[in-house]
């Protein structure tokens, strides 16, 4: 019998992060690929698109409870991008194409950039909301609709990142700006029912890698200038949320078609990430591009009790990891962070782009079937 850490079992609720839980996206199926594509060529209306949708996010939804996670996402579905469809439904903004991609491990990404154009505000027509609603009423009665949407600081302006500010003469009226969005943005998923909310940001991730290709362990002054002023915003975006309304954090270093952006240790910005006032962190570590687990003792000396998911698993690659090595990997990161406070899951989702990565949908749900067996073996609170 494998030994189990022994946690503490006067919970009265589902505490989330669960301590098996999932970043977000799913590998779209073929079904939903179809309509997609006969949707841009005028063969289907938008209620037909939809009818597809809802009946895939059904099945994939069934398929998470199925598999015991407390959290259900609708594997972002409707979206083709993880951060440009949301942004493009805010007010104040528009989708545009550049004539270049992004620059990832295996060659660029498919082309795509969001243009602030108006004062930024808050859309409350946003069609989030209505795929929030629907994903509310499929989930079984004890379990948790899980929302995801990016996180401000990845909205920053930036020309690389093709997050294009033609509307602000001052880039702090711009930061100012998006604290009241998201502030009206989060209050009404809230209204919708939604208690579990996670920020999808890669600027923390690309900061620690961009410090990393100095050589250093700390962010260059360009780079720290906005660092604080993210801690800045997403404080204040938080600072009144509702007390029974979570906000967790996934930091990624770019996925797209299992190819990454960026590499580098979260030395250099977890100063920054120990002062967010958010319920927990999903941090990429399935490989050596994450460095060790020693920046995590800043953020778990804070004294707030963020939990911590440890993103072992990969996303990005077919082969299952070893059960044994995923345990030994927890009890390493245990030297840095109390095992009470941590938590697992893959290192990122399945398909932050329509495309998917490079794995098959079998691959997945195994991904996701050892990632629940695993802490269901490790942690004696989790069922």
């Amino acid at each position: 019998m494998k030994e189990r850490f022994l946690m503490p079992s006067t919970l009265t609720k589902t505490v989330f992060p669960y301590r098996y839980d999932l970043v977000g996206s799913l590998l779209r199926p073929a079904r939903l690929h179809q309509a997609r594509a006969d949707f841009a060529a005028h063969k289907i209306d938008r209620a037909a698109l939809t009818q597809v949708a809802d009946e895939e996010i059904k099945k994939i939804v069934d398929q998470q409870v199925a598999l015991g996670f407390k959290d259900v996402t609708d594997g972002e579905f409707r979206r083709s991008w993880w951060h440009l469809d949301f942004y493009a439904g805010l007010k104040g903004t528009e989708f545009f194409t550049p004539t270049d991609g992004w620059a990832f491990s295996g060659g660029e990404s498919r082309a795509g950039g969001v243009r602030v154009n108006a004062p930024l505000a808050y859309n409350p027509d946003h069609p989030f909301f209505a795929g929030f609603k629907y994903l509310q009423s499929i989930v079984p009665e004890g379990i948790t609709a899980k929302q995801t949407i990016p996180s401000p600081s990845v909205f920053f302006p930036s020309e690389p990142a093709h997050i294009i500010n033609d509307y602000y003469d001052d880039v702090q009226d711009f930061y100012d700006a998006l604290i009241p969005t998201y502030q009206h943005t989060l209050q009404h998923f809230y209204d919708l029912g939604c208690r579990y909310l996670q920020l999808d940001d890669t600027a923390w991730g690309m900061w620690a890698s961009f410090a990393h290709n100095a050589h250093e362990k700390v962010l260059q002054p360009e780079w720290a200038v906005q660092a604080k002023e993210a801690v800045r915003v997403i404080n204040a975006i938080v600072a009144d949320k509702p007390k029974d309304l979570t906000i967790t954090m996934h930091i990624c270093r770019g996925n797209y078609k299992s190819q990454w952006a960026g590499a580098g240790a979260y030395d250099p910005v977890a100063d920054y990430l120990a002062q967010l006032n958010i319920d927990g962190f999903f941090l990429e570590y399935d490989d050596e591009r994450s460095g060790g687990f020693e920046p995590l003792a800043k953020i778990s000396a804070n004294g707030r009790h963020q939990r911590i998911v440890l993103g072992l698993v990969t996303s990005k690659r077919p082969a299952l990891e070893d059960e044994s090595g995923l345990r030994a990997r927890i009890k390493k990161a245990n030297e840095f962070v109390p095992l009470a406070d941590l938590c697992l899951s893959t290192q990122c989702g399945f398909a932050s782009t329509e495309e998917g990565n490079a794995l098959s949908a079998a691959d997945q749900w195994a991904k996701l079937a050892l990632v629940a067996k695993t802490a269901q073996d490790t942690w004696s609170d989790a069922e």
